[in-house]
Protein backbone atom coordinates (compact mmCIF):
# COMPACT_ATOMS: atom_id res chain seq x y z
CA UNK A 1 0.00 0.00 0.00
CA UNK A 2 1.41 3.40 -1.15
CA UNK A 3 1.77 6.41 1.71
CA UNK A 4 0.26 9.68 0.52
CA UNK A 5 4.03 11.87 0.66
CA UNK A 6 3.35 14.44 3.84
CA UNK A 7 2.62 17.89 2.25
CA UNK A 8 6.26 19.95 3.14
CA UNK A 9 6.92 23.58 1.86
CA UNK A 10 7.95 23.30 -2.00
CA UNK A 11 11.31 23.40 -1.96
CA UNK A 12 13.11 23.57 -5.47
CA UNK A 13 16.09 22.10 -4.39
CA UNK A 14 14.58 19.57 -2.00
CA UNK A 15 14.67 15.38 -2.31
CA UNK A 16 11.92 14.86 -4.46
CA UNK A 17 9.71 11.72 -3.64
CA UNK A 18 10.68 8.20 -6.31
CA UNK A 19 8.06 7.12 -8.23
CA UNK A 20 6.50 3.40 -7.86
CA UNK A 21 9.61 0.70 -8.39
CA UNK A 22 7.38 -1.11 -10.40
CA UNK A 23 7.34 1.42 -12.77
CA UNK A 24 10.91 0.92 -13.91
CA UNK A 25 9.58 -2.33 -15.13
CA UNK A 26 6.93 -0.91 -16.65
CA UNK A 27 9.42 1.27 -18.80
CA UNK A 28 11.52 -2.23 -19.16
CA UNK A 29 8.49 -3.82 -20.44
CA UNK A 30 7.64 -1.57 -22.87
CA UNK A 31 11.26 -0.67 -24.36
CA UNK A 32 11.05 -4.73 -24.74
CA UNK A 33 8.22 -4.57 -26.84
CA UNK A 34 9.71 -1.88 -28.53
CA UNK A 35 12.61 -3.47 -29.44
CA UNK A 36 11.35 -7.18 -30.93
CA UNK A 37 10.12 -5.66 -34.18
CA UNK A 38 13.54 -4.48 -35.01
CA UNK A 39 15.08 -7.52 -33.87
CA UNK A 40 11.97 -9.17 -36.28
CA UNK A 41 13.17 -6.97 -39.09
CA UNK A 42 17.33 -7.57 -38.44
CA UNK A 43 16.39 -11.41 -38.67
CA UNK A 44 14.05 -11.33 -41.83
CA UNK A 45 16.76 -9.26 -42.92
CA UNK A 46 19.44 -11.49 -42.69
CA UNK A 47 17.50 -14.84 -43.57
CA UNK A 48 17.53 -12.48 -47.15
CA UNK A 49 20.64 -12.23 -47.59
CA UNK A 50 22.00 -15.82 -46.34
CA UNK A 51 20.15 -17.15 -49.19
CA UNK A 52 22.32 -14.97 -51.72
CA UNK A 53 25.03 -15.83 -49.75
CA UNK A 54 26.17 -12.52 -48.98
CA UNK A 55 27.05 -12.16 -45.07
CA UNK A 56 28.29 -14.58 -42.04
CA UNK A 57 24.96 -15.68 -39.86
CA UNK A 58 24.24 -12.96 -37.46
CA UNK A 59 26.31 -10.19 -38.55
CA UNK A 60 22.81 -8.15 -38.81
CA UNK A 61 20.90 -9.41 -36.14
CA UNK A 62 24.07 -9.99 -33.42
CA UNK A 63 24.79 -6.34 -33.33
CA UNK A 64 20.43 -5.06 -33.28
CA UNK A 65 20.33 -7.88 -29.81
CA UNK A 66 23.21 -6.38 -28.57
CA UNK A 67 22.29 -2.89 -28.66
CA UNK A 68 18.59 -3.79 -27.64
CA UNK A 69 20.39 -5.85 -24.80
CA UNK A 70 22.18 -2.53 -23.68
CA UNK A 71 19.02 -0.20 -24.19
CA UNK A 72 16.64 -2.59 -22.28
CA UNK A 73 19.11 -2.62 -19.55
CA UNK A 74 20.23 0.97 -19.18
CA UNK A 75 17.23 3.10 -20.29
CA UNK A 76 14.82 2.48 -18.00
CA UNK A 77 16.87 2.69 -15.09
CA UNK A 78 17.96 6.31 -16.11
CA UNK A 79 14.88 7.05 -17.15
CA UNK A 80 13.18 5.88 -13.76
CA UNK A 81 15.73 7.80 -11.84
CA UNK A 82 15.45 11.02 -13.71
CA UNK A 83 11.37 11.39 -12.58
CA UNK A 84 10.08 12.80 -9.29
CA UNK A 85 7.67 14.57 -7.70
CA UNK A 86 6.99 16.65 -4.50
CA UNK A 87 3.75 18.14 -3.39
CA UNK A 88 2.99 20.93 -1.13
CA UNK A 89 -0.12 22.10 0.60
CA UNK A 90 -0.92 24.20 -2.72
CA UNK A 91 1.22 22.51 -5.71
CA UNK A 92 2.64 19.88 -7.43
CA UNK A 93 6.55 19.36 -8.74
CA UNK A 94 7.51 17.69 -11.16
CA UNK A 95 10.77 16.82 -12.30
CA UNK A 96 11.40 14.42 -15.64
CA UNK A 97 14.31 14.02 -18.06
CA UNK A 98 17.11 13.10 -19.14
CA UNK A 99 18.90 14.90 -22.05
CA UNK A 100 15.69 17.75 -21.64
CA UNK A 101 15.34 18.20 -18.17
CA UNK A 102 12.25 19.91 -17.09
CA UNK A 103 10.84 21.23 -13.43
CA UNK A 104 7.18 21.73 -13.38
CA UNK A 105 5.48 23.38 -11.09
CA UNK A 106 1.65 23.59 -11.14
CA UNK A 107 -0.53 25.40 -8.55
CA UNK A 108 -3.63 23.34 -7.74
CA UNK A 109 -6.02 27.30 -8.29
CA UNK A 110 -4.94 26.36 -11.88
CA UNK A 111 -5.78 23.26 -12.13
CA UNK A 112 -9.35 22.70 -14.25
CA UNK A 113 -9.48 18.73 -14.20
CA UNK A 114 -7.54 15.80 -13.00
CA UNK A 115 -7.20 11.99 -14.45
CA UNK A 116 -5.90 8.68 -12.85
CA UNK A 117 -5.20 7.13 -16.31
CA UNK A 118 -4.17 3.50 -16.20
CA UNK A 119 -3.11 1.39 -19.50
CA UNK A 120 -2.72 -2.23 -19.62
CA UNK A 121 0.66 -2.17 -18.68
CA UNK A 122 0.39 -0.09 -15.76
CA UNK A 123 -2.88 -2.37 -14.97
CA UNK A 124 -0.35 -5.18 -14.79
CA UNK A 125 1.83 -3.54 -12.75
CA UNK A 126 -0.33 -1.35 -10.29
CA UNK A 127 0.58 1.81 -11.07
CA UNK A 128 -1.14 4.78 -12.66
CA UNK A 129 -0.46 8.24 -14.29
CA UNK A 130 -2.04 11.09 -12.60
CA UNK A 131 -2.93 13.97 -14.68
CA UNK A 132 -3.41 17.77 -13.66
CA UNK A 133 -5.20 19.96 -16.61
CA UNK A 134 -5.01 23.64 -16.38
CA UNK A 135 -6.12 26.74 -18.03
CA UNK A 136 -3.61 28.34 -20.57
CA UNK A 137 -1.73 26.54 -23.71
CA UNK A 138 1.76 26.00 -22.54
CA UNK A 139 1.99 22.62 -20.79
CA UNK A 140 -2.11 22.73 -20.18
CA UNK A 141 -1.34 19.04 -18.97
CA UNK A 142 1.24 17.95 -16.95
CA UNK A 143 1.26 14.23 -15.79
CA UNK A 144 2.72 12.39 -13.49
CA UNK A 145 3.28 8.59 -14.49
CA UNK A 146 4.52 5.81 -12.19
CA UNK A 147 2.73 6.45 -9.09
CA UNK A 148 0.63 3.33 -7.11
CA UNK A 149 -2.51 3.17 -7.99
CA UNK A 150 -4.06 4.09 -4.75
CA UNK A 151 -1.19 6.82 -4.24
CA UNK A 152 -2.75 8.58 -7.50
CA UNK A 153 -6.61 8.29 -6.43
CA UNK A 154 -5.43 9.75 -3.33
CA UNK A 155 -3.37 12.75 -4.76
CA UNK A 156 -6.40 13.34 -6.76
CA UNK A 157 -8.70 13.45 -3.93
CA UNK A 158 -6.46 15.63 -1.73
CA UNK A 159 -5.58 17.95 -4.52
CA UNK A 160 -9.84 18.06 -5.38
CA UNK A 161 -10.18 18.90 -1.64
CA UNK A 162 -8.07 21.74 -1.69
CA UNK A 163 -9.56 23.38 -4.82
CA UNK A 164 -13.08 23.06 -3.38
CA UNK A 165 -11.51 25.09 0.11
CA UNK A 166 -10.01 27.32 -2.19
CA UNK A 167 -13.14 28.35 -4.18
CA UNK A 168 -15.35 28.25 -1.04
Amino acid sequence: MDQMPVPQPLDDDGALTKLHPNYAHALRLRTVLTAIPFLAGSLILESAFRGEGLFPSGIIAGPVLVIALALVIRIPQSRYNARGFQISADRLRVVRGLLFRSDTVVPFGRVQHIDVHQGPLERFFGIATLTLHTAGNHNAGVALPGLGEELAREMREEIRAHIRRETM
